[in-house]
């Protein structure tokens, strides 16, 4: 896809206008439903499970983000804990973890946002705790990087397996990596699906990719525990190249993959042995979610436009 064309999803998925006409088109409910599970704890639990099943790993994450007003940042919280809950009764949660945002935990709510979200955050990483499962915590656009990483190292010093994520486009990244590649580590690079500016974050898509192995060599030869989350077929294998040169075994790194994108790859590769986890996304505020997927795939454009022009 061209930068163009990406620049201009990435910027929709800003613009409340594009939102209105996308959100009132007839046929996208249809694609949302190959990204997203559902609207509710249940629809998560029930494609957690079918997944589960079929010899993968997930992550269930309840869509949201920029909240902007303090009783939205607690409604998030519960409904966090409550999906943790959900899984762990219907005894998922040795193969699910869940993943959260921390603007949706209240991170922008002014001069207190870093204490209400890393509150916040701390009692989702306490309920997953008592599950037995584990918390990963999402990165957004670049501004908010240091604040996250921050919480992410706050979290973790009562809970020790709280994953971070890393973005390789961004120029920062490499020092990142070697930052947080100590024993235990949990983090999932991705290549990074905001529209930033060319002076924090690497523009031309060979670059990124680039820079995306640079950063997964630093992990791989670390002590920590990478998450390769990318649906290339050429990062996938570098990614076991590397990882059998570090003498490392299916458990010692996973593939991570979005639900809905290359459903048959995921099958594919936990069938040789590897450890490969399913980002599951649900809930009613999914139009930045799914831009962002459209942004990152060529094919997923042309299906969406024939998914809302066609009226059910």
């Amino acid at each position: 896809m061209s930068s163009i064309l990406r620049g201009a999803i990435l910027a929709a998925s800003r613009s409340a206008g594009a939102q209105r006409l996308i959100v009132a088109a007839p046929g996208t409910r249809s694609i949302v439903k190959r990204f997203v599970a559902g609207e509710h704890p249940d629809d998560a639990v029930v494609a957690a499970r079918a997944l589960i099943e079929a010899g993968l790993r997930v992550s269930v994450d309840h869509l949201g983000e920029d909240t902007l007003f303090p009783a939205d940042a607690v409604a998030m919280r519960d409904s966090c804990v409550a999906v943790i809950a959900a899984l762990h009764a219907a005894g998922l949660t040795e193969a699910a973890e869940v993943s959260v945002k921390l603007s949706a935990l209240g991170q922008a709510l002014g001069a207190d946002g870093h204490k209400i979200a890393l509150e916040h955050a701390r009692e989702v990483c306490a309920a997953a705790a008592a599950a037995g499962t584990t918390v990963t915590i999402d990165m957004e656009d670049h501004t908010t990087t240091d604040a996250t990483l921050a919480t992410v190292r706050e979290l973790r010093a009562d809970f020790a397996g709280v994953g971070a994520v890393l973005q390789a486009y961004l120029h920062r990244t490499e020092g990142d990596c070697a930052e947080l590649s100590g024993p235990g580590s949990r983090v999932r690079l991705c290549k990074g699906a905001y529209r930033e500016p060319a002076s924090v974050a690497h523009q031309d898509p060979a670059e990124v990719d680039r820079a995306y192995v640079r950063c997964l060599r630093i992990l791989m030869s670390g002590q920590g525990h990478p998450m390769v989350a990318t649906h290339d077929p050429r990062l996938i294998a570098i990614a076991a190249d590397l990882a059998a040169r570090a003498d490392r075994g299916p458990e010692e790194f996973e593939y991570q993959m979005l639900h809905g994108v290359r459903p048959d790859e995921q099958v594919r590769l936990a069938g040789t042995g590897a450890t490969v986890r399913v980002y599951v996304p649900f809930g009613s505020q999914w139009y930045g979610y799914l831009m962002r997927r459209l942004a990152e795939r060529p094919a997923n454009v042309a299906f969406f436009a024939r998914a809302v022009l066609t009226r059910s």
